[in-house]
């Protein structure tokens, strides 16, 4: 990406037309009349990757912009918070009011802000963020203030949300430069004659130095050349911010106005992971299909044939095991409260998905993604409850009361021998946000209302969820179950569950890796992200991959004589989580460069979290898979 000068921008705008979508619903549009205030909200500070290919992130730290180390100025009686969603808060937004004066079509000249004096201290903490490549962010009637760029693949005009602190490449690298004046650009569309909506809001930064001293006269140069602003780490220096405001009328509906905003980064490359993906899946459900209609089926018909009266019933493979194959697992418990709450975790996806695809999560509605996730997960508790108590039964479980108890609190807490390992890691990584100053630490408020939308809402309704779960009872097995288990023979290296685990998790993995890439870089690098069709798609590839797989594997070590499938197919179907992480590992190395040691924690707090949940999501796809074709299998054959 390449910043392009003012002047190309400028002119740039005057061409840039409407491009075709669809009305993002969830924001109603603000119309303004000439004159009427425009209020300019001020977000947290954000590291940003920058312009250059071989660039890297130096933070995951977010500062809070009224932070007294960076001297912003304050509008008059002091910044006040804004409200804010469950999700904007958990996103790491803190929304304060600023004291820039803009009004709707009114031109302004330079104008002078405010004069701070930075000690050494500050002003050494404020170049370490500039060399950290920290963004400044701002909001005007739900428009983040952006940089004009270019995309060097395609040649597009886009808008990169946040515009640089300073400036610490070329000269700049061993003094970083500050930005302390902003050239603000509005672009508005006007319906009506009388009536203005805002649909574009870009900023160019630049740094001014020289006497910083507010002239006698009171008049403000912004125009003339001046060198750069420079803080000096030995001593006070002063800063004069000054702004200057101008309006642009654009062709643009306010309906299509986030457009240039959510930039998609050469989309061929979308489309040749969803092919590829295609491609696996399509040559998985062959493989699976051959083995189920071909050689199952020719299996079926030779034991069916069998003579029951000749002593000929012991045969070679799965069917062997026709009477271990649905013994009870070890800790049935644990195992069908993680699937419990693996199901929870996908209808909590694609209901989330769906509204996704729908439009209804709109880029105005700051957080709403994140607040949809929290709501659905918290009333998909009955779901949650319901199928952790039918798998309970059906896996021959005694003990529904303590199932029901663990299902509903282990959600947040995991698994039952490493009970409070999600939470405990949410609040460490809180403390690690706390002590290094960043705006991203979650409130103690927040964290209390979690806490209340579980103990309150969704543990209830997982009690109920498992309630009509005992009602319905067990599915019924389509065999019995031998007294005396039978000796499993030695398995191959291959089928070891390790293995299988590593193996099966590679297909899964495959099909998802490239759009893995960006939902990193939305995570942890600050970058919109709405291809949210492509990513349905990868992620309905991902679970039919799954699921495939994991049948495949499952089949496998039923010829060999293998019956202990129910742990070895969440372990199979949750593989992909091992490659997960060791993606996480290469992201880290190729496109993070953190020198702070909470940065790293952070980071691969955040990266165990989402591997965890990869292996919920996945493994629970796996079990009820690999449970559903073992079930009609064996329903096929004749056992006496």
């Amino acid at each position: 990406m390449a910043r392009l000068p003012r002047g190309v921008c400028l002119f740039a705008l005057s061409l840039l037309s409407a491009v075709h979508a669809f009305y993002l619903p969830g924001a109603a549009p603000h119309d303004y009349h000439q004159g009427e205030p425009v209020d300019l909200f001020v977000n947290a500070l954000t590291p940003m990757i920058a312009g250059n290919d071989n660039a890297k992130l130096k933070s995951l730290i977010n500062y809070d912009y009224y932070n007294p180390s960076f001297h912003f100025c304050q509008p008059e009686g002091g910044p006040k918070k804004q409200p804010e969603s469950l999700g904007s808060i958990l996103f790491g937004d803190r929304i304060f009011n600023s004291p820039y004066d803009i009004k709707m079509k009114e031109n302004s000249t330079c104008q002078q802000l405010c004069v701070e004096n930075v000690p050494p201290e500050d002003a050494k903490f404020i170049n370490d963020r500039i060399r950290e490549d920290y963004a400044i962010n701002w909001l005007v009637d739900g428009l983040p203030a952006a940089e004009m760029k270019e995309d060097k693949r395609t040649g597009e005009l886009f808008f990169d949300m946040g515009f640089n602190l300073g400036n610490d490449e070329g000269p700049y690298e061993e003094m970083p430069a500050l930005h302390n004046h902003y050239d603000i650009v509005l672009r508005y569309h006007s319906p009506t004659p009388d009536v203005h909506r805002i649909v574009g809001v870009l900023v160019w930064p630049t740094s001014r130095g020289g006497p910083q001293d507010t002239s006698s006269d009171g008049a403000v140069d912004c125009a003339s050349p001046a060198p750069p602003l420079l803080l000096s780490e030995s001593q006070n220096t002063t800063v004069r911010y000054t702004y200057r405001v101008m309006w642009n009328e654009s062709s643009t509906p306010w309906a299509t106005r986030w457009d240039n905003y959510l930039h998609i980064f050469d989309p061929r490359i979308h489309w040749v992971s969803l092919i590829n993906a295609v491609i696996v899946v399509v040559f998985l459900c062959l493989m699976v299909s051959m083995i189920l209609l071909r050689t199952v089926s020719r299996d079926i018909s030779r034991y069916n044939a069998i003579d029951l009266s000749e002593d000929v019933q012991e045969d070679w493979g799965w069917k062997l095991v026709h009477g271990e194959v649905f013994r009870t697992p070890q800790n049935p418990t644990v195992l069908s409260v993680l699937v419990g709450n693996g199901a929870q975790l996908c209808a909590m996806v694609a209901v989330t998905l769906v509204f996704a695809l729908l439009g209804f999560l709109s880029p105005s509605n700051r957080g709403s993604l994140a607040t949809v996730m929290m709501i659905c997960w918290t009333f998909f508790g009955s779901i949650g409850g319901y199928i952790s108590s039918r798998v309970y039964a059906s896996l021959g479980g005694t003990n529904k009361r303590r199932n029901s108890f663990f299902t509903a609190t282990i959600m947040p807490t995991y698994v039952t021998r490493t009970q409070k390992v999600v939470f405990a890691i949410v609040f460490l990584l809180d403390l690690f946000l706390i002590a290094a100053g960043s705006s991203g630490a979650v409130p103690f408020g927040t964290l209390l209302l979690i806490i209340v939308l579980w103990f309150g809402i969704s543990a209830p309704l997982s009690a109920v969820g498992s309630y009509f779960g005992s009602k319905h009872g067990a599915i019924s097995n389509p065999v019995r179950v031998n007294q005396i288990p039978r000796q499993i023979p030695p398995q191959p290296t291959y089928l070891r569950p390790w293995a299988t685990t590593v193996l099966a998790g590679i297909l899964p993995f495959g099909a998802a890796f490239v759009e893995l890439y960006f939902v990193l870089s939305s995570l942890f690098a600050s970058r919109a992200y709405y291809a949210f069709g492509f990513l349905a798609l990868t992620a309905a590839l991902v679970g039919l991959t799954t699921a495939t797989v994991t049948i495949l594997f499952t089949y496998f070590i039923l010829c060999r004589e293998d019956y202990r499938w129910h742990w070895r197919a969440f372990l199979t179907g949750g593989g992909s989580a091992f490659w997960l992480l060791a993606y996480g590992l290469v992201y880290w190395a190729s496109r993070l460069s953190l020198d702070s040691f909470s940065s790293t924690i952070l980071y691969f707090g955040y990266l165990l979290l989402l591997a965890l949940f990869d292996f919920l999501i996945t493994g629970t796809i796996g079990f009820l898979a690999t449970y559903w074709a073992i079930r009609r299998l064996y329903s096929a054959i004749r056992v006496d």
